[in-house]
């Protein structure tokens, strides 16, 4: 004997029974089947609608009621021969006039009892069972046999308890009948009745149990379970896009699964067939060549620790804490007893083990009648102020990760654990049963979607890692980035596994976030078509969607951008700035920054803000860490500057020059910030201050070369005043030049102190073959004390500092 069942979705309409009917003569021809089906798919939902609109005193049940009718007169017109339809249009018919009956009851007495909504809803299993009954008769020979007379149950309508003694007899005595001549049995799911013939319901998911107690009475060869999916899922699809098949799995890993939100199949479904050991298959009606799921005593390895991650919503977590709980006996008897007496189901347990505190989850919807009860229970303790007034939180979820191989395998738990601290997941409960089978931990229902992809991640090893990227900035470094993320994507992915998607891009004008990518080959169209910019609406939208790994990249040299970081990183988004202003603000604004990465465990990365695409900071960080001391920076941080004195002989104006370095992209968008020193400033004191040092700008000398007036009004009048001044900058350097020396914009820091300016260099000095835009930095230090450290190269550049902001968001990942 085999068991076959098949759900809403696969009887929705007479193209899918169809469907059912193929498989069900193919799986025929091997051994005698019975078939357990759901009502027509959404049925259920719509009866109870139904019900509750006659409840309520609304007559637009009659119009529902009129629905249902038409539509299973519909599907029988559409799947059964016109010559053999009369029999079942008139059941049909019939058993909708009862139908219309019950309700109309509930609408003269305004009331929908648990038994009475049981006896509304099993119209569904009833309707549909005889329409597939009577479609199979035109195939082979069928018996239609209505569970209610099979399964016995208690008086628990809505999730009754199945009486298994005397269901098992019955069961027994129908199929084992020698009066039974079919080979073919067609029952409804869902429905039963206790021992005075009442219907009564197995609750929602029902059907699937009702297969399972057909099929661990009958000792059957095998169940399947027949829905609208290819097995059992590694997470929900719906909310990780790379979900896997789980081709194999066992009882008991299937049962958490299932109890956790893996809506395949429902959990006491598992139990019955567990006891006999029935293989059970979970197979795709619309798709039947697919393996699907084999549930079984000892599945296949399949490579990991884990077999899949769940997750439940709607949960609410009950907290109940005091000083009067420690030593004392019957504290948890009595809120456990309290809880049972409402009929409210408990999920999840933790105790603290100084017995300070036991917190439960529940469902929400028992929130607030769960309070009730445990403060009622607890009365007297809570006036005596030895115990707290019970506290509810709402808005939670359960996200489980589960797997027979977990038990003995250390670091589980830490994996999970610290992959979702790194997002910004917030653990507000914890559990594991001794079997190890299960972590299970309560998070804010808004982190669902975000903790079960990077678990998954994690845990999965997934073709690659998705990183989101939001970068505010598209000006000729951030054209040059983005040109860079499309041209390696294809690289990341393959050799790193990592997926860089840009979800989010910002200028001055214009905004544009989209969760799912935006097109990089699009960008420039896609951003101009983007809603008017409003950062910190940018900033909300990043927080709100709160996608997995993500990172804000800041390629500007705006101030209010800089003041966004905060909030960011205490969302556990990730910062890389190529803006210095952040970095070179208030010590005690740079120091909150770097703390704030620390406390929320994201990255704040700042390469770019010294030697543009250079290693510099990087390399002064891992000096630091292997416990170097930094005694002495000698720096040329400026490319604009040497590449303006590099090209600077007197033969041409010196605001050409300028101009040249202007236009070759290796200025800041004003100049002066470069000629003034103050870009250089900002750079020694960001070293100074990773070198461990508290610094202010106001601490930094800075022997000014520029005239005063250079600094007064706008870009095009300063390019005025470079060439009134020519004669100063020829002395300049005429004067180097007398003495066979060079022009270099210098930075030093020692001793604790940082100073800036404009010195002669000659030919035996490092600083002295340092050409066109490059930068240089000599680090001297405990291990290097006479001959530096030397980090060199370009130093200036949109492609190169592009480069940098690059290498620091893959730092991040």
């Amino acid at each position: 004997m085999q068991v076959l069942k098949f759900g809403g979705s696969s009887v929705a309409n007479a193209v899918n029974i169809q469907k059912v009917i193929s498989i069900v003569l193919q799986a025929g021809k091997q051994d005698s089947t019975i078939v357990v089906v759901s009502a027509l798919g959404g049925i259920t939902d719509t009866l109870l609608d139904c019900g509750a609109k006659a409840a309520n005193g609304d007559e637009g049940y009659k119009e529902v009621l009129q629905k249902i009718e038409t539509r299973h007169l519909e599907t029988v017109k559409s799947l059964i021969p016109v010559t053999q339809q009369s029999s079942i249009l008139s059941l049909v018919k019939k058993t909708c006039n009862e139908l219309e009956d019950v309700c109309t009851g509930v609408f003269l007495l305004g009331e929908l009892s648990s038994r009475t909504k049981d006896k509304i809803v099993s119209f569904g299993e009833l309707l549909s069972s005889q329409i597939i009954a009577h479609a199979f008769q035109q195939h082979t020979f069928c018996t239609w046999k209505d569970s209610r007379e099979l399964i016995v149950t208690d008086d628990n309508f809505g999730s009754a308890k199945v009486d298994f003694e005397e269901t098992n007899n019955r069961v027994h005595k129908f199929f084992n009948s020698k009066d039974n001549l079919a080979k073919l049995f067609v029952t409804p799911g869902f429905i039963s009745s206790n021992k005075h013939g009442a219907g009564t319901t197995l609750g929602r998911g029902g059907s699937d149990y009702t297969a399972a107690i057909f099929a661990a009475a009958l000792s059957a060869d095998a169940l399947q379970i027949w829905t609208d999916v290819s097995g059992m899922m590694t997470a929900d699809p719906r909310l990780v896009a790379n979900a896997k098949n789980i081709p194999h799995i066992s009882y008991q890993e299937a049962m958490e699964l299932s109890h956790f939100g893996a809506k395949v199949i429902y959990p006491p479904t598992i139990q019955p067939v567990m006891t006999k050991q029935i293989p059970t298959w979970v197979k795709n009606t619309f798709a039947p060549e697919d393996f699907g799921t084999l549930i079984e005593t000892a599945p296949l390895e399949n490579g990991s620790l884990i077999r899949g991650i769940s997750s439940m919503n709607n949960i609410a977590l009950l907290s109940l804490e005091g000083s009067g709980m420690i030593g004392i006996p019957g504290f948890s008897k009595r809120l456990f007893e309290s809880l049972s007496n409402e009929k409210i189901n408990v999920i999840l347990i933790t105790q603290s083990s100084s017995e300070h505190s036991i917190s439960v989850a529940l469902n929400t919807f028992d929130a607030d009648k769960a309070k009730e009860a445990v403060d009622r229970q607890f009365d007297y303790e809570i006036k005596l102020r030895v115990l707290e007034p019970v506290t509810v939180e709402k808005d939670l979820a359960i996200v489980a990760v589960v797997g027979d191989h977990m038990r003995s395998h250390p670091g589980i738990s830490g994996k999970m654990f610290g992959t979702l601290g790194r997002n910004g997941v917030s653990v507000r409960a914890i559990a594991q049963g001794s079997s190890e089978r299960n972590i299970s931990a309560v998070i804010a229902a808004k982190d669902v979607r975000k903790a079960i992809n990077v678990l998954h991640e994690d845990f999965f090893e997934t073709t690659y890692k998705q990183i989101n990227l939001f970068i505010a900035g598209t000006g000729n470094v951030g054209g040059k980035l983005l040109a860079q993320l499309q041209q390696q994507a294809a690289f990341l992915q393959e050799h790193l596994r990592v997926q860089l998607k840009v979800a989010g891009l910002a200028t001055s004008k214009k905004m544009l976030v989209r969760s799912e990518g935006i097109d990089l080959g699009n960008w420039q169209e896609l951003l101009s078509e983007g809603e008017k910019s409003n950062l910190q609406q940018f900033v909300d939208q990043i927080k709100n969607n709160n996608l997995r790994n993500s990172i804000f990249v800041d390629i500007t040299a705006n101030e209010t951008v800089a003041t966004v970081y905060d909030q960011l990183l205490q969302s556990s988004v990730s910062v890389v700035a190529c803006n210095k202003i952040a970095c070179s603000s208030r010590y005690q604004n740079y120091k909150k920054l770097k703390d704030l990465a620390r406390e929320y465990n994201v990255s704040f990365l700042f390469e770019t803000n010294v030697g543009a695409g250079l290693p510099v900071i990087g390399t002064l960080n891992d000096l630091r860490r292997s416990g170097d001391t930094i005694k002495k920076i000698e720096a040329v941080l400026s490319g604009t500057l040497n590449f303006v004195f590099n090209n600077y002989d007197g033969s041409r104006p010196f605001a050409e020059v300028v101009k040249q370095a202007q236009d070759e992209g290796y200025t800041e968008p004003d100049p002066r910030l470069d000629l003034s020193g103050t870009d250089v400033m900002r750079k020694i004191m960001i070293l100074a201050r990773e070198s461990g040092e508290k610094i202010e700008m106001e601490d930094i000398s800075n022997d000014v070369f520029l005239p005063a007036s250079c600094m007064e009004g706008d870009v095009p009048a300063f390019y005025e005043e470079l060439k009134k001044h020519e004669a100063h900058f020829k002395k300049l350097y005429d004067e180097a030049a007398a003495q066979k020396c060079k022009l270099k914009f210098v930075a030093k820091f020692e001793n604790g102190k940082a100073s800036v300016g404009l010195q002669h260099i000659n030919e035996q000095h490092d600083l002295y073959h340092l050409y066109g835009k490059d930068n240089i930095v000599l680090f001297y230090t405990n291990r290097y004390p006479s001959q530096p450290l030397v980090v060199k190269g370009a130093g200036a550049g949109a492609e190169v500092t592009a480069s940098g902001v690059f290498a620091d968001i893959l730092r991040a990942v």
